[in-house]
Formats: structure tokens, sequence, C-alpha cells
């Protein structure tokens, strides 16, 4: 099997839902996702090499119902009403497209999509950043970091997929979830 297991392809999706059960509140943001058709195995972050980011509408059709599916996950769950709540998936590409990358996964209370996002993805950043030998220092901002990895030219790519949602304020479960879904077609 070996190297029939390496990922061709990676797309992301996210999905919000919201009932008084918690797992029908993760079902239904499964479905917004695009993904509750599928049999989903949770995999650690790494970013296959020769892998091709695409985009979500054309990952969809590659999946079958009750097929078994490889995917990172991030999910968060709250029934607090007006808690604000976040799952993101955040990546980091190498130069070399011989060389793997990093996926990673962040979920929090209480922060914005957008600061989830940059979390997640500076996140993946750093994980690639130590592996390619990027000096860096830890403390600077997101921004900072972004050009000392730019100026490297050794990460060619960050990015990432937030899905934010605000507690139901009558008291329902809500599920945010954010995933990367691995294609070997």
């Amino acid at each position: 099997m070996g190297r029939d297991m390496i990922p061709k392809k990676i797309f992301f999706t996210k999905g919000v839902g919201k009932h008084k059960e918690r797992l029908t509140s993760f079902e239904l943001a499964l479905r917004d996702a695009g993904i509750a058709a599928q049999n989903l195995v949770r995999v650690s972050s790494i970013f296959p090499p020769q892998c091709k980011l695409i985009p979500r509408s054309q990952g969809l059709k590659f999946l079958s119902p009750g097929e078994v599916v490889f995917s990172v996950v991030a999910e968060n769950s709250t029934r607090e009403p007006h808690r604000l709540l976040a799952s993101s998936i955040g990546v980091a590409i190498p130069a070399d497209r011989n060389t793997y990358g990093y996926l990673s996964e962040h979920h929090s209370f209480g922060e914005s999509e957008d600061a989830a996002g940059d979390y997640a993805e500076e996140l993946a950043a750093e994980m690639l950043a130590t592996t390619l030998n990027v000096e860096f220092d830890p403390d600077r901002s997101w921004d900072e970091k972004k050009e000392i990895y730019r100026i490297s030219n050794k990460i060619v790519r960050t990015a990432n997929v937030t899905q934010s949602a605000v507690g139901d304020k009558r008291g329902l479960w809500t599920t945010v979830i954010a995933s990367a879904v691995l294609i070997f077609d």
C-alpha cells in the first residue's frame, strides 16, 4: 500500500450546526460542511509532498456516500447562550513540493474568526519553519514572522479555513467544525 496511501489532493471545508442534542448539532455541522455522508477518520497534521490544495466544490466531487475518508478536523461545541466559539485548520506549504508541510487544528472560545484563523495558520507555519531550520523569534508578531518566512523562500504559502458561531440564545448545542479532507485519486 505505502505510496498508494499518500493523498494527491486536499480541500478545506467548514460548517456549523445547532440542535438540542450535541451529536445532532455535530451531524448538522458535518452536513453544512458537505461531509456528513462519509466515514471520517481523523488523522494528524502533515500536508503530503506533491499534494495539491483544491477548492471545496471540486473536492466534494471526489467523495462517495459511505466512503472512509481521512481528514484533519477541528471541532468545538457549546450550549452556553451567546458564547463565541471557533474551529480552524491552518496550513503551511513548503516551496520544495517534494517536502511535506503542516496542517494545524485550533479550537477556541471568545476568539474572532480572524484571530482563530491567524493563530491556526501561525501554528502550521511555525511547525514547518522548525523542520526547515528557518530562524525566527517566536515572540514576534504573526505579520513579522510571515515576512521572515517569505524572505527565507522555504515556505511558499500559508492559509486557513475557520468557522465561528455564537452559542444559540435558547441554549441549543452549537457546533463548529473546520476540516482538511485528503483525497487519494
